[in-house]
């Protein structure tokens, strides 16, 4: 998977190509950690993810909490398939989904 930002301000977009799995998600976690400091608009655009598994759910799921404490995050562009998981899990309910 490759990890690319943009910063704007406390605007931060991360945006995902490949695959969010367990050989992935640390990647994700750690890029997410030390990038969220005083953002306060988090997206994640998910165009190019094309398989999610229970680790990337999980760090989804983290970032959305910390973000819920300065700001706001939502994910954008997903793909039928990943969106097909977020339903099935009941991750649609919790994340912000454009």
């Amino acid at each position: 998977m490759t990890i690319s930002t943009t910063k704007d301000n406390q605007a931060l977009t991360v945006i995902l190509e490949g695959r969010l799995d367990t050989n992935t998600a640390p990647l994700l976690e750690g890029e997410l950690r030390t990038s969220v400091n005083g953002i306060t608009d988090l997206t994640i655009d998910m165009e190019n993810i094309n398989y999610i598994s229970s680790a990337g759910l999980r760090v989804l799921l983290s970032a959305q909490k910390v973000m819920k404490k300065q700001g706001s995050m939502r994910l954008v562009k997903v793909r039928p398939e990943v969106m097909e998981v977020l339903e099935v899990t009941g991750f649609s309910e919790i994340l912000t989904i454009e």
